[in-house]
């Protein structure tokens, strides 16, 4: 039985069938429960309790959420990376935490986003943003659960080191204020590459320094010394060259190139592909890259991207393939050439035209570029959900959009109600003031032939007393 995440099951049941358990060697169901044991115990299930007690080790622990796409792709690689870093001995202790579960924990090391890797060595904590593959993710814990400066001790150490890693820094001297001013830089930059120092004598004969102490990077068959007075800071020139002459260009290698601050001058094309165009834009890249290093070192860095899609999306266009661009990750204003690249002349003249600011311009991070990138990822977002299920699709957008509809109607329809009963209303009152109007008109009419009348039925009366007044005479009389 295998008890893990709150549940017990039996490892037999879920390799072989009912029926044919019978028949298994209890020796292999033995080793399939204990091999599936260890290789859970590789990865701690950690919780509230894990930030009293991490200073004692060096943790590499993978921040998740359970209702993330990205951390469940994540979940087997991560499995990997535990169980190659305990069979090769390293020091660091592999775990994941559930910042959903434990809020607490995830905003005291600054988690924002799923999944988060960080590599924690006693108050340092390292944010990891690279590929999320197995090699990388080892090679990263590998090299930063160390110290940030090793030592090389032997020309054999020195040429093996030269072979494992594409970029490398050394700092070569004695103890001085560069050193320390060195190890400054490592301590900071740990994480995007690896830090050495050597003496003088380790050095390959083909290594000529002019002065000591200084600190090299070696790259690209050649090495580079840094020049306080033409390079400026030391951690501004080693974020600039940390990355190869010229490189394949993806999505993470542009995050990392807009911290150094250059221009990208990359030819887009598809690799899948090969035609003649293709490598020939390449090759212009390569040989920039290679040949004009002097030139452009300082303010651009050279490569190549398989594929429009990612750049698409970047600059909300279409960018034709092949074809040359230049891209800065700062403010993502890009720049294309007026007219095809056939040689290397109309290449460099694109490129200076970009440095002297006379090449136009497209894209940026204005209002109404940032108005127009809230629309554009709307749109791709609505998309991409049609795409890959209508029917969900329908049901996210299709009902708030009827109910809004609903609501809509139910205004429009009270308030066309509301101002037909005012109006009724209004009528009502008019007709009502006028029939008052007209009453009293005709009360009016009828008082005045009663006043007209009124004279003459007073002498009608007056006549009849006075006859009154003569036949009672007359009787006296007689």
């Amino acid at each position: 039985m295998l008890t893990t995440g709150g549940f017990t099951f039996c490892i037999s049941c879920l390799v072989f069938p009912l029926g044919k358990m019978a028949e298994v060697n209890p020796t292999l169901i033995c080793a399939v429960v204990l091999l599936s044991s260890a290789v859970f115990a590789f990865v701690e299930d950690l919780d509230d309790t894990f930030k009293d007690t991490r200073m004692d080790d060096v943790w590499l622990v993978d921040f998740y959420a359970p209702w993330c796409g990205y951390c469940k792709k994540l979940e087997p690689v991560w499995q990997e990376v535990g169980v190659e870093l305990k069979s090769s001995g390293s020091p660091v202790r592999v775990g994941k935490i559930d910042a959903t579960a434990f809020s607490g924990v995830a905003s005291e090391f600054g988690v924002r986003g799923y999944p988060t890797i960080k590599l924690l060595k006693g108050d340092l904590s390292y944010n990891y943003k690279g590929p999320r593959t197995k090699d990388d993710i080892i090679e990263f814990a590998n090299r930063v659960a160390g110290p940030a400066v090793r030592s090389l001790p032997s020309k054999q150490m020195f040429e093996h080191v030269m072979r494992r890693h594409d970029v490398l820094f050394v700092y070569i001297g004695r103890e001085s204020p560069l050193k320390e001013k060195y190890i400054e830089v490592a301590s900071e930059l740990i994480v995007y590459t690896c830090f050495f120092s050597a003496s003088e004598d380790v050095l390959p004969k083909a290594v000529t320094l002019s002065e000591l102490p200084a600190v090299v990077v070696f790259k690209d068959g050649t090495y580079f010394t840094y020049d306080e007075y033409q390079d400026g800071s030391l951690s501004a020139w080693v974020n600039k060259e940390r990355f190869l002459g010229y490189l394949q260009i993806d999505g993470f290698t542009l995050y990392e190139l807009g911290e150094t601050g250059k221009l990208v001058a990359m030819a887009v094309v598809d690799e899948k592909n090969p035609t003649e165009e293709n490598i020939r834009l390449k090759s212009l890249i390569q040989r920039v890259a290679t040949e004009y290093r002097d030139h452009f070192n300082r303010d651009f860095q050279f490569g190549h991207m398989d594929g429009n899609d990612y750049i698409n999306g970047l600059i909300m266009g279409e960018v034709a393939v092949p074809s040359i661009m230049i891209l800065n990750t700062s403010n993502e204003q890009y720049f294309l050439p007026s007219e095809p690249v056939e040689t290397m002349d109309q290449l460099l003249h694109f490129i200076n035209s970009v440095l002297d600011g006379t090449a136009q311009a497209q894209g940026g991070d204005s209002v109404f570029q940032r108005f127009k990138r809230v629309a554009y990822d709307a749109k791709s977002t609505v998309m991409s959900v049609f795409r890959s299920s209508p029917l969900l699709g329908c049901f996210l957008f299709g009902l708030p959009l009827g109910v809004i509809s609903l609501m809509c109607y139910g205004i429009c329809t009270a308030e066309t109600d509301d101002g037909t009963e005012d109006l009724e209303l209004l009528k009502t009152e008019r007709l009502t003031d006028e029939e008052e109007e007209e009453d009293e008109e005709e009360n009016e009419g009828q008082r005045q032939p009663m006043e007209l009348e009124g004279p003459g039925d007073e002498g009608k009366e007056e006549e009849q007393e006075e006859q009154e007044e003569k036949s009672s005479a007359d009787k006296k009389v007689d």
